[in-house]
């Protein structure tokens, strides 16, 4: 919506000097263009001369400028923008901040203050000359260390104007003048406490014993201000003011003002010179706050992209389920599976026991061997004497030695076959375990796709009565037994075919209304455009009706103002009327009457009028009142409608 904002009809106030500017420094573009004039104005404003009556409108309020001068601190006055802000006329030379706009006057000696500085102790003045001689020489004023003790009238009137230059340069020190008689001038100015101390009669011979401890004092005083103001103004510090002390980020009001000041100055050289618009300085002061704001818009940019990313996250969560219903589901799962893993570790148990029994089966049946091995070493020995000691012919010790061959053959044979057939059975216990987990693990995700998709009993028709649930028993003795519930191709696939039959049923019914309700929000949002162009149609209107008020307010204030010139030349010819009745006796009565008459027809007239303007501003302005309530809360409507929807 547009920014509607009642304009405002109040008159300027009164400036008392004549300037139309108002006072302090005016704004360069937001000067207007008036009557023809002869050259400009300065911004020290014209002479002073008698404030003008302003016609009064009914019901304006007179507002005081809000310009006021940027540079407050009375040590920078006099300094800083040196050459500026002046009427570039042959007028006489401005006074010093101190002055005051005053001439210099003889001392006071109502308020004479005590220095409660030892300015007699000798240890103290010595040690106040060096601290004068010090400041005198580092501010390039060439002095000898022992000038200050026996000063003559020059040397003491040359060190004051130049401790009161370093105060304010701008002093106007009239070098065809006597410096006696310009001294008190800029104390007064300075505000030295102690001026009631000083005599006139002191300043000939200064290094007189009664004179030379009050002035010397009053330096000491100079210089340790010359000292401030030199410290203030080599400090950098914001309240100077100075462009080249403005760093590149910054938020002191002071540094505001000083581009502020900076950007008058070197406007109101071309606003002299009869320019109204000034693109460098204000691309200038553009390019000094966007690199002020270089940092500050690259953080927003930051900012706004970690925005958009917690936003996009934020929304990822919202559309997520909580963690502790994923954390619920998993525990459930667990307790679910719980009684599997204790039948689990209860077989492995089981079978370790097993494992167990049999190694000591056979280690028992290793012994067993072992000792048999050791009978039938000790009787392949015996054999060994007795085939020694029988005489056998070669053909039945080779038919023998054939046969011991062959059947340790036989042997071999059989022990490898037995560690294959101990391999192979490991190999397949590995595998029926891995394809168990395999198994386990593919019914537990089947177990969680039903819960996830809610098809737990009882399900919708025409699903009541069937169970998909599935369980798997690893102990079974038979195979065919080991998947425990519906059968998987008879009941589960048919099951789970008509379920996914009503799921895309359920999704394009929801696209539908889905499509429904984008086509009702875009009707609304298109509502809601129509509504705001008939706003802004209505704004403009409003506007125009505005327009038509301020004219007609204007019409009259100059029908008033021809109204009371009329009104001052009715009543001038009434005294005149009267005057005549009176020399020329009762003849002119009739003239008076008719004279007074038509004074009465214009005062009434003249109040009919400004009645009737107060009753037209006042009904404009409850309309526009009643106007931009209506809206508000039409918008507002609106708002909570679009929130809702």
């Amino acid at each position: 919506m547009a920014d509607f904002r009642r304009r405002s009809t109040m008159q300027p106030a009164a400036d008392p000097h004549g300037n139309r500017f108002g006072s302090g420094i005016p704004m360069p573009s937001t000067i207007k263009k008036h009557a023809p004039t002869h050259g400009r104005m300065s911004m020290s404003g014209p002479a002073l001369r008698a404030p003008f009556a302003i016609p009064q409108v009914p019901g304006t309020i007179q507002r005081n400028n809000m310009m006021r001068s940027q540079n407050t601190n009375p040590l920078l006055m006099s300094v800083s923008k040196q050459g500026l802000g002046r009427t570039p006329m042959n007028s006489a030379r401005r006074g010093s901040m101190w002055m005051g706009g005053g001439q210099p006057s003889a001392p006071s000696g109502s308020q004479t203050l005590r220095d409660p500085r030892p300015i007699r102790d000798g240890a103290f003045q010595q040690k106040i000359r060096r601290d004068i001689v010090n400041f005198l020489q580092k501010t390039g004023f060439d002095i000898p260390n022992n000038v200050l003790r026996n000063i003559t009238g020059a040397d003491f009137g040359a060190i004051f104007k130049h401790l009161v230059s370093c105060l304010d340069p701008q002093w106007p020190f009239n070098p065809d003048q006597r410096w006696e008689e310009q001294f008190f001038a800029p104390l007064r100015a300075l505000k030295y406490p102690y001026i009631g101390a000083i005599d006139s009669k002191m300043l000939p011979t200064p290094a007189a014993q009664h004179s030379w401890p009050t002035l010397l004092a009053m330096l000491h005083w100079l210089t340790e201000m010359g000292k401030a103001r030199l410290s203030y103004m080599e400090s950098q510090d914001p309240t100077l003011q100075d462009p080249e002390y403005v760093p590149d980020e910054f938020s002191d009001n002071n540094h505001h003002q000083a581009l502020a000041m900076e950007y008058y100055s070197a406007a109101y050289q071309f606003f002299l010179d009869g320019q109204d618009v000034y693109p460098e300085q204000d691309a200038a002061l553009e390019e000094r706050y966007a690199r002020k704001d270089e940092r500050v818009v690259a953080d927003l940019e930051e900012k706004k992209e970690k925005l958009k990313e917690v936003k996009s996250e934020l929304k990822k969560l919202l559309k997520t389920p909580a963690p502790i219903e994923r954390l619920k589901n998993h525990n459930g799962l667990l307790k679910h599976d719980k009684p599997k893993f204790e039948e689990v570790i209860r077989l492995l148990e089981d079978r370790k026991q097993r494992l167990m029994d049999t190694i000591a089966r056979e280690k028992a049946e290793m012994a067993v061997l072992v000792a048999n091995l050791d009978k039938l070493k000790v009787e392949q020995d015996r054999l060994a004497e007795i085939v020694k000691v029988q005489n056998l012919s070669p053909e039945e010790v080779i038919r023998m030695n054939t046969e011991h061959e062959s059947l340790s053959r036989d042997l071999e044979n059989l022990k490898h076959k037995i560690t294959e057939t101990n391999k192979t059975v490991m190999k397949l216990e590995v595998s029926l375990t891995k394809k168990v987990t395999d198994a386990e693990e593919a019914v537990d995700v089947y177990t969680n796709l039903l819960a996830s998709l809610n098809l737990f009993p009882p399900l919708p028709p025409p699903l009541a009565d069937i169970n998909l649930a599935l369980e798997l028993n690893t102990a079974a003795p038979n195979p065919q037994d080991m998947l425990c519930g519906a059968g998987i191709r008879e009941t589960i696939k048919p099951s789970l075919a008509i379920v996914a039959e009503l799921k895309r049923t359920e999704r394009a019914d929801i696209e539908s209304e889905r499509i429904k309700v984008d086509n009702e929000l875009d009707q609304l949002i298109t509502e809601c455009e129509n509504m705001d162009q008939e706003v802004v149609e209505v704004m403009n209107k409003v506007n125009a009706l505005n327009d038509q008020a301020d004219e007609l307010r204007e019409v009259v204030q100059q029908e008033a103002m021809v109204s009371n010139a009329e009104a001052t030349r009715l009543e001038r010819e009434l005294a005149q009327a009267r005057t005549s009745a009176m020399a020329n006796g009762v003849g002119v009565k009739t003239r008076l009457q008719a004279v007074h008459i038509a004074y009465r027809e214009q005062v009434d007239k003249v109040d009919r009028l400004r009645d009737e303007t107060v009753r037209a501003i006042i009904k404009n302005s409850s309309d526009i009142v009643t106007f931009k309530e209506e809206v508000s809360k039409q918008l507002k409507y609106l708002k909570d409608f679009a929130e809702a929807n």
